[in-house]
């Protein structure tokens, strides 16, 4: 019954340790771009998207 819960145990903090490890470098990675909101490609290529070419319209 031990082992059991101790697998449970460690897979929830394993779970709980990678979850913590994005969600810190998601703030860091918004923090050195100065804004949370908008990747640098989208910053850079903003422009609307180009229309589709004839025949691929779904």
């Amino acid at each position: 019954m031990n082992n059991e819960i101790l697998i449970i145990v460690l897979a929830v903090a394993t779970l709980a340790l990678v979850i913590g490890a994005a969600l810190w470098m998601r703030a860091r990675v918004a923090q050195s771009k100065g804004d949370p909101k908008r990747s640098a490609f989208t910053q850079r290529h903003g422009e609307a998207p180009r229309p589709n070419r004839p025949g691929t319209e779904h």
